[in-house]
């Protein structure tokens, strides 16, 4: 597992503006899509191309397009959705497969319960998006899932992350596959019920609101 780091002011001022309590969902959803397109410049970096040639209005030339299978961008429900117009942005002609995952308070795992993604990725490139990398127990479930159905290059795209998550995806990963975790900033620590500190509270919450249970 390889980590990435996308260390720019402007990733560092939206960041700082996301933290605070004060800032509205409506701002804060803004800045998650200004922020996760900054990302996914970087996430992007080694997406698969090969060369195409088109005809300029002066003469013919050979330039680079995305690779068919064209990737898979996987938003983790419900806060990955958050995400996603960040990086279809970039990359419209992506597909779109969604994963529905949530937290057991009490145990902390990862619970499925909802999936819409090919049966067969061979061959796929695929970007996990979700905003917080915590425990790191949803993460890896949606590598682990990714991976059983034939994915072999997957990034995960997040805006923050916990050192004891990121070891924990290392752990869990090791060199079975060739994953990428690109995060905006990796944070001091997760406190005793699971949240990043300082971190940003729940992402899901911010971003759409409380929902009662």
């Amino acid at each position: 597992m390889e980590l990435h780091v996308a260390n720019h002011p402007l990733i560092d001022h939206k960041v700082t503006i996301l933290r605070d309590k004060d800032t509205t969902s409506p701002v804060f959803r803004l800045l998650v899509d200004e922020l996760v397109t900054l990302l996914a410049y970087e996430a992007t970096r080694h997406v698969r191309v090969e060369e195409r040639e088109v005809e300029t209005p002066l003469t013919r030339t050979v330039g680079t397009r995305i690779s068919d299978p064209q990737p898979i961008i996987v938003p983790i429900l419900r806060a990955g959705l958050g995400m996603l117009d960040g990086m279809t942005r970039l990359m419209p002609n992506a597909e779109v497969g969604f994963l529905g995952l949530k937290r057991d308070e009490e145990t902390l795992e990862a619970i499925t319960y909802a999936n819409r993604l090919p049966d067969d990725l061979t061959g796929r490139q695929v970007f996990l998006i979700d905003p917080m990398l915590a425990t790191g127990g949803s993460l890896i479930m949606a590598i682990e899932y990714v991976l059983e159905r034939g994915a072999t290059d997957v990034t995960c795209v997040c805006l923050l992350a916990a050192p004891e998550g990121i070891e924990n995806v290392r752990r869990a990963v090791g060199d079975r596959a060739n994953v990428n975790v690109v995060v905006a900033c990796v944070d001091e620590k997760l406190n005793e019920v699971g949240y990043i500190v300082p971190g940003l509270g729940d992402a899901g919450d911010r971003l759409y609101g409380i929902v009662d249970h």
